[in-house]
């Protein structure tokens, strides 16, 4: 569980990054989530944004992917969606430290 100071913090960094996950009429389907999981697992710190076609989730739809992936939803905002993720892989700049 992230404290709020390190909320702040990741929101802060995330205002500054691109998504690099694009969510379209599949919506959150296994490969997706496969993605999104590879992506956390790399940067710690994402960006998602839903396409127009697909209904934004509810709190516990996003609780409910966020603990599948084992990651925490930092903040939503409109059509996007911030997650982050401590990561073990070796040699990355990790985001809390």
């Amino acid at each position: 569980m992230i404290t709020k100071t390190e909320r702040i913090k990741l929101r802060s960094l995330a205002s500054t990054i691109k998504p690099t996950i694009w969510v379209g009429k599949e919506g959150f389907s296994e490969n997706v989530l496969k993605q999104i999981d590879e992506e956390l697992f790399n940067h710690e710190l994402i960006k998602i944004s839903l396409q127009e076609n697909v209904s934004p989730l509810s709190e516990f739809e996003l609780t409910e992917m966020a603990v599948k992936l084992g990651a925490e939803v930092v903040t939503t905002i409109g059509r996007k969606i911030v997650l982050y993720k401590h990561s073990e892989k070796k040699g990355i700049k990790h985001v809390l430290a």
